[in-house]
């Protein structure tokens, strides 16, 4: 409420009771007459025309009242009655006197900064009336009034919302008016200081007004007023004030120029020191995060220690000249529904623009992408429909018959070019149990003794131990200075076999004496896989744990806790480097590209050149603190997440940082308790062969690194994490999630086709085709054997429904290959369950979608550079053999009508906690998308939902919450949407499997292990029962049993995670103070207008002039603003049409 004059006026009123009144007082004539305008409109027009100074006064103490008591509804209300462009035509009318009159100014001035700041126009009305230059040449007129100033100061600020109003004040020398009012510490009038800064900072919202005020060097004076402010300050009184030099600090720095000119003039080292004074004291904690925020984004940035942003990997594709490939041009980096759902880079769109809302795309299949003539090519892949199951009838080999007919159409491709001849296997292993033993026994004792003697640190990358060819160990043998076979009078073909048949009974021996018995895994068969396997760099090398296996640990893995501002505590660090570089190693300890290089002795050594590993450089920052650059994608230079290397050589009982210094994703569950998974050898060799989840201080945050090339606008972020290695002479792996090779699902799906009763279980495995690189392509066959060869049983084996699976199409997802082992693993078990759906489908399974990415440890892409599950659309044949020759073989299945009952492609999410699936609606789509088509008479199956319906029931991980069957523009090319659109198939679902852990469930708080995500392969398994034709099987006495119902649903709405504790990407303004707002501000000027009008009876109406020289004005001037009494007097006489030229703070 105003009170002005000598009668107080109080509207009790609302704005109903208003409506058609007007106050009786003084009222002038109407513009318009009663019956036509509102009492709000009447008030409005009053004030515009009113020449009575109590009735002007009496009207905005109404309109204030009505405006206070309220909600902003109300003010809202007011704008769209005209109310800002009445209250700037009054303040025009009133400025524009020889003698202004304040006791009408200073209310309307509140009034107009209240109502201004909630119009979104009000910079370009206050334009139109005229009313911008008039302010500010007020304010000049009023610098030696705190209470005046103050109130224009408010309203310049309001009118800065618009850039263009902004621009106008700063070319009419606003900029230099403000700041001059801006005084180094002072104890008197601090509120009204505040009000300039922020003004001030309100001004730079354009690109021209901050490139002036570099220009003028104002930021080394916004930097040494912050720096005055914070040494003299007391503990609390400042705080507001060096809150908004902070704000002013971030507006200038948004442009390049700015950034730059704090760095030049000492900026960040000034905001280091005072944020370690302001961490010392609870009060300040309000000063920390914006300093923070401010040294973050100012630090200079730095090109990554690469000499090309290409990844280390280039692989000639077929068809095309092999050049490196031209990647500035962003790409979409928006993913499937695995990872990003949004862009990473880009303003995020709304979702509900994404989705599909043409009629005829979610209906109307289009036409094949291949003339029909090429599907029966693909009956070769239903090798059931032509088996005779002769098997059924003899009575002994079984296990002989069933493996030939596996293996014959394991040695060639089905589809694809000629595969190139594979290397044969470094040696020829004899598979029985008693193998092993025979070469013990037969070898010499010096050979068992080396075994046995054999510690954790001999199977180091450099070791020729875990080599998968002779040649490599001959290159070992070279390097440590023996003379080779020939220069010893030896040949070399007898030489090599010794040392294979040496190395072979070493590896035997090992097992023997500290082999863990791990289900469907065998060290040698592995080595044999891997041995056939094709890489880019050609892999030699085999990383321990895929050799030696894994065991889930024994009990469940908790999420790590955050520490309390640890993102802080390691920008403090970073920072360090940029103020201390004398104390930075900067040495460059691995690099894939040099195989030469020399690593120091006291530092860790690095190696990834194995299969699935990924690891470009390592660079040594201090003693014990490492950056990690990882490599990109194979013929392309982004995509960089998946990590996996050897490190060795630690000091136990000491804590290593690590920083991933290259990552793309924009967030990570690595923020929410999700942690690496180390494999110790050491412990491997004990007898504790896990894989377990390690590090500490994990955060996850934007740094300042750049592509090395500085071609591309790229973000890259930092994982930060520090490891306390336990033992002495370790040799650990390090790897963002399980890892799961290409080699480990060969040798598994060898295990698995040795493990099944061929007169019960159906296992074929073929070869769908070849990748680009040569490998195969497995596709796997698994139903129930016919009871009988009967026409009977067979007919039903063959009329049996498909259910088709999918996995690994983005080699970073090692997650799903471990929901999918667990899937393949319990179909060809003997579980009742399992039996149950043998003979109910047939299931086709792809369990490996783009192996060459896998072994090359690529994170998102093929070989040819590109995004697979973006390809189906249009497949190509030679690029993309594998999703080309996938789709066609569902074609085929639905030519024949065939068609899958279920299709389901297996993924991982990073981003999200549980397990989902996200599936395909036509009706969901419209009606999210608020589509006007009339959803009431289109007909759709809802049988979508019965699986995750299922799920939900069975499987503790699976939160159906979290479920999503959308279908959305940017998913139109993924398999989940192709299958269902073109091959109509109505459960065609992506499976999300979080890489970190749940939130919901028994799970809750718990980091999933490759236990909890097979067994999540198991309940997917168990919620087909759900579509068998007589469901009775599912309840079944045989069924039940064998399966958990105990989970229940849950009520899980916490699936998107929260904003992270801190700030993961740089703040661009200073964030507002708690508790301070323009209307406090203005209210508390309010209050104490009064009192100061009342003692400045003589001088209302304009005779404070800034022209006016009497002893009381410059006794108040020296009171307001003690810094402008130094200046001289002809700086007063250029203080009134601006200031002097040279921009410098008057002390």
């Amino acid at each position: 409420m105003f009170g002005h004059g000598r009668k107080n006026f109080t509207w009790n009123g609302t704005l109903k009771e208003l409506e058609g009144s007007c106050p009786e007082r003084g009222r002038p004539a109407m513009t318009a007459p009663l019956s036509s305008s509102s009492g709000l409109e009447v008030l409005l027009s009053t004030l515009q025309n009113a020449g009575d100074v109590e009735s002007t006064l009496n009207i905005l103490n109404v309109l204030d009242e009505l405006l206070s008591a309220g909600t902003d509804r109300r003010i809202q209300y007011m704008i769209s009655k005209g109310g800002s462009e009445a209250l700037l035509s009054a303040l025009v009318n009133t400025g524009r006197s020889f003698s202004p009159n304040y006791t009408l100014l200073l209310p309307l001035l509140h009034l107009l900064a209240k109502v201004g700041h909630r119009d979104r126009r009000i910079g370009m009305k206050a334009e139109e009336a005229g009313a911008v230059l008039l302010t500010l040449n007020l304010l000049r007129k009023n610098v030696q009034h705190a209470k005046r100033a103050a109130a224009f100061l408010w309203v310049i600020q309001v009118f800065c919302s618009s850039v263009s109003t902004a621009n106008l004040l700063g070319e009419n020398q606003g900029l230099d008016v403000i700041y001059r009012l801006i005084p180094h510490y002072a104890t008197k009038n601090q509120h009204t200081i505040k009000v300039a800064i922020d003004a001030f900072a309100a001004l730079l919202c354009t690109k021209a007004n901050v490139h002036w005020v570099v220009s003028k060097g104002y930021i080394s004076g916004l930097l040494r007023l912050y720096e005055d402010w914070h040494s003299n300050g007391a503990q609390d009184d400042a705080i507001p004030i060096r809150h908004s030099l902070l704000r002013c600090l971030h507006k200038v720095t948004n442009s390049t120029a700015g950034r730059q000119a704090l760095v030049l003039h000492g900026g960040i080292r000034l905001l280091y020191e005072s944020t370690q004074t302001c961490l010392l004291s609870k009060g300040l904690e309000s000063l920390v995060e914006p300093s923070v925020q401010l040294m973050r984004k100012c630090l200079p940035t730095t090109p990554l220690p690469l000499t090309t942003d290409q990844s280390a990997y280039n692989f000639p594709l077929p068809g095309r000249v092999h050049t490196v490939p031209d990647m500035d041009t962003e790409e979409d980096l928006r993913s499937e529904e695995s990872d990003d759902e949004e862009a990473e880079d880009n303003p995020k769109p709304d979702y509900d623009d994404d989705l599909e809302t043409d009629l005829n795309k979610l209906r109307v299949r289009p036409d094949p992408d291949r003339p029909k003539e090429l599907l029966p090519q693909y009956n070769r892949v239903c090798p059931e429909l032509s088996h005779d199951f002769q098997e059924l009838d003899l009575s002994s080999e079984p296990e002989e018959s069933s493996s030939a007919s596996s293996s014959s159409s394991d040695d060639e491709a089905v589809f694809g070019p000629p595969r190139r001849d594979r290397r044969k296997s470094s040696a020829s292993w004899d598979w029985s149990p008693s193998s092993s033993g025979s070469h013990s026994e037969t070898e010499p004792e010096g050979h068992t003794a080396a075994a046995s003697n054999l510690e954790a640190c001999d199977f180091h990358s450099h070791s020729s131990i875990l080599s998968t060819s002779p040649s490599f160990r001959t290159m070992v043998r070279e390097a440590r200075g023996e003379a080779p076979p020939g220069q010893r009078g030896e040949e070399v073909g007898d030489e090599e076999d010794a040392e294979e048949s040496h190395h072979c009974t070493m590896i035997d021996t090992l097992l023997d004496r500290h082999g863990v018995c791990i289900p469907h895994h065998e060290p040698r068969l592995y080595r044999a896989a891997a041995a056939q396997t094709k890489s880019i760099p050609g892999f030699s090398i085999l990383a321990f744990p895929d050799f030696w296996g894994h065991l889930p640990p024994p009990g469940h893995e908790p999420m790590a806790p955050r520490k309390p501002n640890i993102q802080r505590k390691k920008v403090f660090e970073d920072v360090q480097r940029f103020l201390n570089p004398d104390d930075i190693i900067d040495q460059v300890v691995f690099d894939l590209e040099d195989s030469s290089l020399q690593c120091p002795s006291d530092s860790l050594r690095f190696y990834s050149k194995f299969e699935c590993g990924n690891l470009r450089k390592a660079v040594q920052v201090r003693r014990y603190e490492y950056d990690i650059i990882l490599n990109a994608d194979a013929n392309c230079n982004q995509h960089t997440q998946w990590f996996y290397f050897e490190v060795s050589n630690m000091v136990p009982g000491t804590s290593y940082r690590f920083n991933v210094i290259n990552c793309e994703k924009s967030n990570s569950q690595f923020n929410y308790g999700m942690q690496p998974v180390l494999y110790s050898v050491r412990e491997a060799l004990e007898g504790r062969p896990h894989w377990v989840r390690t590090g500490a201080e994990i955060c996850y945050y934007r740094n300042n690194y750049c592509p090395a090339q500085c071609r591309r606008r790229t973000t890259f972020y930092t994982l930060t994490f520090t490891i306390t290695f336990k033992h002495n002479e370790d040799v650990c792996y390090l790897a963002y999630h399980y890892p799961y090779t290409y080699s480990a699902l060969k040798a598994n799906l060898k295990l698995l086709q040795r493990s099944v009763d061929p007169t019960k279980v159906f296992f074929q495995q073929q070869v769908l085709c070849s990748t680009l690189a040569g490998n195969s392509c497995p596709v796997v066959t698994i139903t129930a054997c016919p009871a009988s060869r009967s026409w009977r049983d067979m007919h039903q084996l063959r009329n049996r429904p498909c259910i088709v699976l999918t996995c690994r199409v983005h080699p970073g997802e090692s997650n799903a290959s471990w929901v999918m082992k667990g899937t393949l693993e319990f179909l060809c078990s003997s579980d009742p369950v399992a039996q149950s759906l043998r003979e109910a489908f047939i299931f086709k399974i792809i369990p490996m979608l783009n192996p060459d990415g896998v072994i090359n440890g690529t994170n998102r892409c093929d070989l040819n550079g590109e995004d697979l599950n973006r390809q189906w659309s249009k497949p190509d044949p030679v690029l993309s053999p594998t999703i080309y020759h996938t789709k066609g073989f569902l074609y085929y299945l639905n030519s024949i009508g065939r068609t899958p009952l279920v299709f389901c492609d297996y993924h991982g999410h990073s981003r999200k906690k549980n397990v989902f699936l996200y599936g395909c609606s036509l009706k969901e789509t419209l009606w999210q998308s608020g589509s006007a088509v009339n959803t009431m008479g289109l007909k759709e199956d809802p049988g979508y939902r019965t699986i995750p319906k299922t799920l939900d029931s069975l499987a503790p991980a699976f939160s159906f919450n979290s479920c999503n069957y959308l279908v959305e523009k940017s998913r139109s090319s993924t398999a989940r949407v192709v299958v269902w659109r073109e091959m109509g198939v109505l459960r065609s679902y992506t499976m999300e499997s979080t890489h970190n852990g749940c939130d919901q469930g028994i799970y809750k708080g718990l980091q999933t292990g490759t236990r909890e995500l097979q067994e999540m392969g198991v309940k997917f398994c168990h919620s087909l029962l759900s579509l068998t034709k007589d469901l009775k099987a599912f309840y079944s006495p045989r069924t039940i049993n064998h399966i958990d119902m105990d989970h229940k649903s849950h009520n899980c709405f916490e699936d998107d995670e929260p904003p992270c504790v801190e700030q993961i990407e740089y703040s661009t303004d200073c964030p507002l103070l708690k508790g301070t707002d323009l209307d406090s501000d203005v209210n508390r000027n309010m209050a104490r207008a009064d009192e100061e009008e009342d003692g400045d009876e003589g001088q209302r109406g304009g005779t404070l002039c800034r022209g006016s020289t009497g002893q009381s004005q410059q006794s108040m001037k020296s009171y307001l603003f003690p810094h402008l009494m130094r200046q001289s007097s002809s700086e007063k006489r250029s203080m009134c049409n601006g200031v002097s030229a040279n921009g410098q703070i008057m002390s």
